[in-house]
């Protein structure tokens, strides 16, 4: 279903994206990176955040770690991920599939500077053996992503 609903997303929207399938579980970075033949950078790494009053989705390079000090800087609350059993209920989407696309309600979804080194990468795609191949502009683009510095 959750993939489904990425493609949904792509064919309703008229966007040149695909969601590549795999064979092997793409639900980690170091397993996505190998599966795509790609540095682990490269992986567009998507987590879920629970706010106060809102959850959230930050897209980070797949070698970086969030600082925590940047991250409550600028949300003016502590980084506390979404609960791997509300993950799904909040996003649509599977632990190891979880992606800025195809959402289940809308969410605001930011991405970290750390992206823009790169012309290109990979977010996954609904499933736990998806991805899709972006250029990062235009995952800011089709996200309507907000630019942030919260990674170290």
């Amino acid at each position: 279903m959750s993939i489904d609903s990425v493609k949904k997303q792509f064919k309703e929207e008229g966007l040149p994206l695909e969601v590549i399938e795999m064979d092997t579980s793409t639900a980690t970075v170091e397993l996505a990176a190998a599966a795509l033949g790609v540095e682990p950078a490269r992986i567009a790494k998507t987590m879920a955040f629970r706010l106060k009053e809102r959850d959230i989705l930050l897209l980070t390079k797949g070698d970086v770690k969030i600082d925590n000090q940047k991250f409550k800087g600028y949300f003016k609350e502590k980084a506390k991920f979404i609960g791997l059993d509300d993950l799904e209920e909040a996003t649509g989407h599977p632990v190891g599939g979880v992606c800025p696309f195809g959402l289940i309600k809308p969410l605001d979804i930011y991405l970290d500077e750390s992206l823009k080194v790169f012309d290109y990468v990979f977010p996954a795609g609904g499933g736990a053996n998806t991805a899709v191949k972006i250029e990062v502009d235009y995952l800011a683009e089709v996200t309507k992503g907000t630019w942030i510095d919260v990674c170290k």
